[in-house]
């Protein structure tokens, strides 16, 4: 019987090797992310290019319809991601009521946080703050943005932006939907809660006075647009927090409704974050 290769002579080739199996690991994880991120580009790419038509022909019917197949699409950009293997979960407060406009403030990490509140809030049909330059040249989101009742800013224009949440925030108010703004102005990349720029959500709640605040987070999206799709990372846990709605007051302190808005974000985000290391 031929001996085979002691780990004393080769102590490299040992199994329980850290580096070794830790390496291994990695190119494994990388090799799948390869697999998935073709069929997940696919399957998004066909969502944007088959509703961007639907979107159109419903908006022949009116306002509503457009809203409805916007909605939709939203539910099928988040259902493209399970083919990344991602998991959703959502703690949503049982006094989010449907079909109720309220005022909704965000983090923001990636452009998947979109899809969540326009799929997870259907009914109360958000309208959304976003940069101009997104209103053109991309299939089913571009149209939806110009159409949708949203309001485009350009952030160089301080005034032409306030101008812009204003009319959205009295539009929303006016039709019963709902006005989503990110405070924190970009996205956090890294996941890290940015402070937050008081100019736009402070006249968002001016211009829609009667409307409920629901703090809303998001984690762990940044990590799908770490590597900008080249790979697309595999099994990402995602987090979602609906929270109760902050109702309004004549004579409320508007920047302390956002700093406990904010701060509702900031613990939800760090609950999540002890439970992860917690069960690393």
């Amino acid at each position: 019987m031929v001996p085979g290769p002691s780990s004393r002579a080769f102590p490299g080739l040992r199994l329980t090797n850290p580096v070794l199996v830790c390496h291994t690991r990695s190119v494994v994880k990388r090799a799948v992310d390869w697999a998935i991120t073709l069929p997940f580009v696919l399957s998004f790419v066909v969502v944007l290019l088959v509703f961007d038509p639907i979107q159109r022909v419903a908006r022949l019917f009116g306002q509503r319809p457009q809203e409805i197949a916007a909605g939709w699409l939203q539910v099928w950009l988040v259902r493209s991601l399970y083919v990344s293997g991602a998991r959703l979960s959502v703690e949503r407060s049982p006094a989010v009521e449907k079909n109720t406009p309220y005022i909704i403030v965000s983090n923001h990490q990636s452009m998947f946080d979109i899809p969540f509140a326009g799929s997870l809030l259907f009914s109360n049909f958000p309208k959304y703050v976003s940069k101009k330059s997104l209103a053109r040249w991309l299939p089913s989101i571009s149209y939806n943005l110009r159409r949708g009742g949203n309001a485009l800013i350009e952030r160089s224009d301080r005034d032409q932006a306030t101008k812009a949440i204003r009319k959205l925030g009295e539009y929303a108010q006016r039709r019963g939907v709902s006005a989503l703004i990110y405070p924190e102005g970009t996205r956090a990349r890294a996941g890290v809660l940015q402070p937050f720029k008081m100019t736009g959500v402070l006249e968002l709640l001016r211009a829609a006075p009667n409307l409920p605040v629901v703090p809303f987070a998001v984690d762990n999206s940044w990590k799908l647009l770490r590597h900008s799709l080249l790979p697309m990372p595999f099994g990402t846990r995602l987090r979602v927090w609906i929270g109760d709605p902050i109702k309004r007051h004549p004579d409320e302190d508007p920047k302390a409704l956002v700093e406990q808005a904010r701060r509702g974000i900031e613990m939800t985000l760090e609950r999540w974050r002890e439970a992860e290391s917690a069960n690393a």
